[in-house]
């Protein structure tokens, strides 16, 4: 119990010194995060769309050549920005292009290089997600587009898109949630992200534990409520589950038409309508008898 005290009064006095460089790391590490999903999941849906192009051996050798050229591309990209670590990455591209160009491409702008790197690694996972929702699509919405009249790219708009995006929408949130804690990695390159605070205030202070400790509660916090942000979009996305608009449809009977076993509907044997009805027709029939003449 001491010691959680202790542990209590270390986090409020690191608190007091850097409580507004740990908000402002939150803040960078949310922006980061959110723009690089947005941007991965654009190089994302481009990539898989890319890689879901129908061709056959009847089309032409040139588009069957690009085609399988494109597949190749999105391919080495996907497998090399998925095999290999964020942080390296980020070292290649933030130090690599002035080693390689003799300094004379350079990232100016911070910002710019984490953006790119963050948002490139989340392109490469989120290719594969966007073309396997492609293809759970049921093939036979495609064979219908055609059918009237729909090319590819209508298809793709109209039909496959809407529901591909419903389907992998998990796995969005869980790149967006990947991307919060991952962008920890961006200090390799002097980002101050929420992560850089905490190396700058136990460089300062030594108090590794009660800074990590913050670092934990401040992650946990932004997980958690992206989570419950991205579960009530899923819901929305959904729809109502309300089906009382079908039961009061005009062409729709009434519930409890059938459940009355004395007046019954106008049209079984027990209603007061199909009784009247059935008497006309036996006197149109057979005539009225003299007692009702």
């Amino acid at each position: 119990m001491e010691r959680l005290t202790q542990l209590g009064a270390d986090i409020a006095d690191l608190w007091a010194q850097y409580g507004g460089s740990y908000l402002n790391g939150i803040k960078n590490t949310l922006i980061l995060a959110l723009v690089a999903t947005v941007i991965g999941c654009l190089i994302g849906f481009i990539c898989g769309i890319l890689q879901t192009i129908p061709h056959s051996k009847s089309d032409p050798p040139v588009k069957r050549f690009f085609l399988a050229l494109i597949r190749v591309i999105v391919r080495i990209y996907v497998e090399v920005f998925r095999g290999t670590p964020m942080i390296l990455q980020a070292v290649f591209v933030y130090y690599g292009l002035p080693y390689f160009t003799n300094n004379s491409v350079r990232f100016q702008n911070i910002w710019l290089a984490a953006i790119l790197v963050v948002s490139i690694n989340t392109g490469a996972y989120m290719a594969e997600s966007v073309r396997g929702g492609i293809l759970s699509i049921d093939p036979g919405q495609t064979e219908g587009a055609k059918a009237i009249g729909m090319n590819h790219f209508q298809t793709m708009l109209y039909v496959i898109l809407p529901q591909a995006i419903r389907n992998i929408m998990p796995q969005i949130g869980n790149n967006f949630i990947i991307n919060i804690k991952d962008s920890s990695v961006m200090f390799i390159i002097s980002f101050t992200e929420f992560f850089a605070v905490h190396r700058g205030a136990v460089g300062a202070t030594y108090s590794y534990f009660p800074s990590a400790a913050i670092e934990m509660v401040g992650y946990l916090c932004m997980t958690l409520i992206a989570s419950f942000i991205l579960r009530w979009v899923e819901r929305k996305m959904d729809g109502s589950d309300n089906y009382e608009l079908v039961n009061e449809d005009q062409l729709v009977m009434t519930s409890g038409t059938y459940t009355h076993p004395q007046k019954g509907t106008p049209f079984d044997e027990h209603s007061k309508e199909f009784k009247e009805r059935e008497r006309t027709r036996q006197e149109l029939k057979h005539g009225r008898n003299r007692g009702e003449r």
